[in-house]
């Protein structure tokens, strides 16, 4: 049989349009989708965004809702305040008896 020179064949035709049409179909189903992921991470941001600017808006809210902050102690009381809690716990494990507590407690207070 002789082979023709040029032109494929139908077979040789219905075969390169077979595999432009297959690649053709992936290019396309891969660009969908990477489209598709990009829209679905932009909705995500603005999701977490939303949420975000709600949580904002609630912390807002709830420092709204709280009295300020009595203005802080001299240095020196805390201190005193330590001094204090550690004679309470002299006086809770029976180191210090009643009177010695009251003793103890008031040279403190008078300082």
């Amino acid at each position: 049989m002789r082979r023709r020179v040029g032109r494929p064949g139908l077979v040789g035709t219905v075969a390169r349009t077979a595999v432009i049409t297959k690649t053709a179909t992936t290019v396309a189903g891969n660009s969908a989708q990477k489209q598709a992921n990009a829209a679905a991470a932009q909705q995500a941001e603005i999701q977490t965004q939303a949420q975000v600017a709600e949580m904002q808006s609630q912390l807002n809210a709830m420092q709204a809702q709280q009295p300020a902050a009595p203005a802080s102690a001299p240095a020196g009381s805390d201190d005193m305040m330590a001094k204090l809690q550690q004679l309470a716990d002299m006086k809770a494990n029976g180191i210090l008896s009643d009177e010695e507590f009251t003793t103890a407690k008031a040279r403190l207070l008078t300082q």
